[in-house]
């Protein structure tokens, strides 16, 4: 059976933990789906309208995290990391239950996700994976904020540059091919801020649940977290993280190449918007083990079946 055919859970997967901004408790399942279902969020504490698809024209909100709505209103924020993981481990279809309104943000990377999902294993259907062609390139600029996607052969590439006054953070860049790298690094990296933000954030009603142990936080010079960073670029590593889950809303793995100068959820959404305005910038194409190089294959996906 080709490692290229829709991917699934094998088995229900159980997380508790807290919401980011909220700080209230949440439970969330991943559960196994059919083909062609999709990645679908269910929220569990509601009877009626409580289906929400994370699609690029359900964001509702992209200030600090991506927040997704449906028709009715109802909504589910904080869904990046999750995201992330499910398209860095190959997973296209899931039922993703949670009885309250922000994923939890757990360890603050996708790490624990992935663990899970390695623990529980993947189960591959006999229906080929649809992925999205970039066509032409598209750009966006918003200050000194840039962004585009122009094509690529059989990749996606991510260029990530980030700009901070803070000089322990300055400017940190790095460039990953997500079908081919080992995604450790990004899945381990986890959000930060500013010390000096933390309490702007609280006047805002946000970050309730935001603690030393689901974020790293930069003081000055200092790291105020004892065990320090996980890895020499987690600052940037942690955007290309949420340029990956952020990605994922577009329904289907991309081959693209993506350049990112001090963006973010906000802008990536938006340039996700102006790739599906015109049906020329972009394809939709069925894919068959016979008709693609193996390196689209993400290796981080055959050690989880090995």
């Amino acid at each position: 059976m080709s490692v290229l055919n829709q991917k699934t859970v094998k088995q229900t997967i159980k997380i508790n933990g807290v919401g980011l901004h909220s700080g209230k408790k949440v439970e969330l399942k991943i559960k196994p789906a059919e083909p062609n279902t999709g990645i679908i969020f269910k929220r569990t504490d509601l009877k009626n309208n409580n289906y929400v698809v994370p699609g690029v024209y359900n964001v509702s909100s992209a200030s600090f995290c991506t927040t997704i709505s449906n028709e009715n209103g109802v909504s589910i924020s904080t869904i990046e990391h999750l995201m992330a993981a499910l398209y860095g481990k190959g997973i296209d279809n899931a039922l993703i239950e949670i009885n309250n309104s922000e994923v939890p943000i757990l360890d603050g990377s996708a790490k624990n996700f992935v663990d899970e999902i390695n623990k529980v294993g993947i189960t591959i259907s006999k229906t080929p994976i649809k992925i999205i062609k970039i066509e032409k390139k598209v750009d966006l600029k918003d200050g000194s904020k840039t962004i585009s996607i122009e094509p690529s052969k059989i990749s996606l590439d991510i260029d990530f540059e980030i700009k901070y006054e803070n000089p322990l953070i300055g400017t940190q860049r790095n460039l990953i091919k997500v079908y081919e790298a080992d995604l450790e690094d990004i899945y381990n990296s986890r959000t930060f801020c500013l010390f000096e933000d933390i309490e702007k954030l609280k006047k805002m009603n946000l970050a309730k649940g935001g603690s030393l142990e689901n974020a790293v936080v930069v003081k000055d010079s200092e790291i105020l977290n004892k065990e320090g960073l996980r890895n020499k670029k987690e600052f940037v590593n942690h955007k290309i993280l949420d340029c990956i889950g952020d990605l994922y809303l577009s329904g289907y793995k991309i081959i693209g190449s993506i350049k990112c100068s001090q963006g973010g959820h906000k802008l990536t959404n938006q340039l996700l918007r102006k790739v599906f305005q015109d049906n020329n910038n972009f394809s939709i194409v069925e894919i068959k083990e016979k008709n693609i190089p193996h390196s689209f294959i993400n290796k981080n996906f055959l050690k989880s079946i090995a």
